[in-house]
């Protein structure tokens, strides 16, 4: 067999092969888009084509996305935040540090407006070890400073901010210097890489409730609708309506920020996890339910 009729060597089917997601991406790219949506639309179109994968492609948005977008828009209003006093003893708040199971709280002075700290829940371990706490007189000894930032800051610019600072979490103040909600760097990053795995996670991929006892259930928000009646026995039915998330949306009729509460008959919902796009993650109970755990 001569040269010509040799088949191509497996080395150049590896070279052919190699052409790193760069160099084909940077081909994508040769129209050299003049706007950010010119931009977005090439970066789908290569997506498509599989030049890119949908996760990397997620990711790329979400950090253009991030650019335009202030504190004010994924901030936990000040409604709802989960703060500690001082003015309390630690036995006192610590049901609500287990209940909620924040890594951190802001610790205020009789008003959310008075914030004086952030409290680390892990702190409160050498609070209440007793060859710990004789050398601990007061909370103030474990609190760590606050740190305060305007609604109308960036997000990119927040986001260096936590990283320079190693700060983790952010008092948000309107014009005025009130207090109007905080801002978590897990907040920001999920803008960026969607959903972070916490405490409220369903390991196992394919379960969509999961029990938690005293009747509260962590339920995914792509749970069907269907499969959410057969379960708590209810008969939810929206029109274009097919996931709990959907049904959570439409009836505020916006995105929920995490945290905010949905009354719908005896069943109160409460959201664990969303981003500006979407909600990810809720809390079930009946109302009943949680009324007599509170009594």
């Amino acid at each position: 067999m001569s040269k010509i009729d040799e088949p191509p060597s497996s080395r150049d089917d590896a070279d052919a092969s190699s052409t790193s997601l760069l160099e084909r991406l940077s081909q994508a790219l040769l129209r050299e888009p003049t706007s950010r949506n010119e931009l977005i639309a090439v970066l789908r179109d290569a997506q498509k084509r599989e030049l890119l994968d949908r996760d990397s492609l997620d990711m790329i948005e979400g950090v253009l996305q991030v650019s335009e977008m202030q504190v004010r828009d994924i901030m936990i209003p000040r409604g709802q935040m989960h703060v500690v006093d001082k003015n309390q003893s630690p036995e006192e708040f610590l049901p609500l540090v287990i209940e909620e199971a924040h890594s951190r709280y802001p610790m205020v002075d009789g008003d959310k407006d008075k914030v004086v700290g952030i409290l680390l829940a892990k702190d409160l371990l050498r609070y209440f070890h007793a060859q710990s706490r004789e050398s601990i007189e007061d909370l103030d000894d474990i609190l760590r400073p606050a740190v305060f930032v305007p609604e109308s800051k960036r997000l990119d610019v927040l986001l260096r901010d936590f990283r320079s600072n190693r700060n983790h979490m952010a008092i948000v103040v309107d014009e005025y210097g009130g207090v109007s909600g905080l801002v978590t760097i897990e907040d920001v990053l999920e803008q960026i890489v969607g959903e972070i795995e916490d405490e409220h996670d369903i390991e196992d991929e394919d379960a969509m409730i999961l029990p938690r006892g005293e009747g509260r259930y962590v339920v995914k928000a792509l749970l069907e609708l269907d499969e959410f009646n057969d379960y708590f026995h209810t008969h939810y039915a929206v029109d274009d309506v097919d996931t709990v998330g959907g049904l959570v949306l439409t009836t505020l009729e916006h995105v929920p920020k995490r945290g905010e509460t949905l009354e719908l008959d005896d069943m109160l919902i409460k959201v664990l996890r969303a981003d500006s796009r979407r909600v990810h993650l809720l809390e079930v109970r009946r109302r009943q339910e949680s009324e007599a755990a509170t009594d």
